[in-house]
């Protein structure tokens, strides 16, 4: 009987799963993990990455699936499993990151006996294109485009699977050394979140039972629990695009204004990758080539307080532990610290994305890459430069009551309502009143804000005479 290596990536599901589901149809399974640590991987997983990638194997393993679990270069090690095992052709999903597709053809270069299959995309990115065949660098007509083509294909019916036997032991999970060490910073994630495929459906199945009919509103809200939080689950594929697609256009109305904006996030997922495979410095370069004068700033002490929440910035604060303590951020906070950091404060975005690569349970190389850019302005479909969000503005708008705020920074819950958003702005006397002296309990804010946009408009100066 045929035997076909499956090699899991950021595919750590059974279900819907098409590298699996065709190799199950040639005979028997060989499935494998291989941890990628050559140096040609320029951009090795951040630390919350790897903390949920252990969860996530550990699930797949319990799931009932005998991975061999390996780590090193990638292509002896598949030579090496396909002599063992005695298997005739090796089976994986894609994955479009630069370096993912350079070592992909490598190794379908080096072994005739592979075949790759799209388990990660609703459009993959050669798919959809202008009439002109470029590719889209402008959200909405993309994603008209990409629902004027053909529909995403029909999830795939859980395949029977028969396992090879007598596989090689492999490594145990915890030989890859993904979980933290002293000190156990992810200490508090388990309480957040369960990766793995059953997590996945848990948290597709609560929301559309309980937040789709309102996400239109409340997605911007980050003191209500509105959202899907399923990032991670689809970076990880331990659920597929097609399978939220499919399951969103069954139990409600496509029509539906809170459908139309779900389904249009999941639109902005596949135009990251769409920029992403069209523009491989994505995640180094700006997009728009103007930008490469603009004069950003280094200032290692404005970073280092905007990274541990001491900006001065109640909302901005928030987000950050928010960020510390769960791997998470809500996505509207995400573009007020990013705003923050990037106009208010001159620091490069490759800075502000790097610490969200390192942090986030769902730090994916295109969304990371393409949202930073957009809040910088500088992408494409960039939001203007000149648009600079105020995060006492925003803050007032999106947590008028100051819930966020004061779950996450607590020296402020005395505050009331209104005063929670400019602390600063108080008397002595108030601050005494709510226990917390401004530069001594909470800090003043770092930046002046009227000043700090003037600054960042007299700098956008040098990128409009380019």
């Amino acid at each position: 009987m045929p035997r076909t290596i499956v090699w899991f990536r950021q595919d750590l599901r059974i279900k819907d799963n098409p590298a699996l589901f065709e190799a199950a149809q040639r005979g028997e399974v060989v499935p494998v993990y291989i941890l990628d640590t050559s140096t040609r991987n320029k951009l090795p997983l951040g630390e919350a990455s790897k903390w949920w990638l252990h969860k996530s194997l550990k699930s797949l393993r319990e799931s009932g699936v005998p991975l061999i679990i390996e780590q090193g270069n990638l292509l002896p090690i598949l030579e090496r499993i396909l002599k063992q095992t005695e298997s005739d052709a090796i089976y994986w999903n894609r994955c479009y990151e630069p370096h993912a597709i350079a070592r992909d053809k490598k190794i379908k270069k080096e072994l005739e006996c592979t075949q790759s299959f799209n388990g990660s995309l609703l459009f993959e990115p050669w798919t959809i294109q202008t009439k002109s065949a470029d590719f889209y660098k402008v959200f909405t007509p993309f994603w008209k485009a990409c629902l004027a083509s053909p529909d995403p294909r029909d999830t795939l019916s859980q395949p029977k699977l028969k396992w090879a036997d007598n596989l090689p032991t492999g490594l145990a999970i915890e030989d890859l050394e993904l979980l933290p060490q002293n000190p156990n910073w992810a200490e508090g994630f388990d309480n957040y979140w369960k990766p793995g495929e059953q997590g996945a459906y848990q948290k597709l199945t609560d929301f559309l039972e309980n937040k789709l009919h309102n996400y239109d509103k409340g997605r911007d809200l980050p003191a209500e629990d509105w959202t899907s939080k399923l990032s991670p689950h689809l970076h990880w594929g331990e659920i597929s695009p097609n399978q939220v697609w499919e399951a969103v256009n069954r139990s409600s109305n496509p029509s539906d204004k809170n459908t139309q904006r779900f389904l249009a996030e999941l639109g902005w997922r596949e135009f990251s990758y769409n920029l992403l495979y069209h523009f491989p410095d994505l995640p180094e370069n700006p997009f728009q080539k103007k930008f490469s004068v603009f004069p950003w700033h280094d200032d290692e002490k404005l970073l280092r307080a905007w990274e541990n929440g001491l900006t001065g910035f109640p909302l901005v604060d928030a987000g950050m532990r928010e960020l510390w303590s769960t791997g998470y951020m809500h996505n509207r906070v995400r573009m007020i610290v990013a705003s923050l950091l990037t106009k208010h404060c001159l620091i490069p975005w490759q800075q502000g994305s790097a610490w969200f690569w390192d942090t986030l349970v769902d730090a994916d190389l295109a969304n990371n890459s393409a949202s930073w850019q957009w809040v910088a302005g500088c992408g494409a479909d960039a939001a203007p430069f000149f648009r600079i969000f105020n995060p006492v503005t925003q803050s007032k708008k999106f947590d008028p009551q100051g819930d966020y705020i004061r779950r996450w920074v607590p020296e402020l819950k005395h505050f009331s309502d209104k005063d929670v958003h400019t602390p600063w702005a108080v008397s002595e006397d108030t601050q005494k009143e709510c226990r917390c002296t401004i530069g001594k309990d909470y800090p003043h804010p770092i930046v002046d804000l009227d000043v700090g946009r003037v600054r960042a408009l007299q700098a956008y100066e040098v990128v409009k005479i380019q």
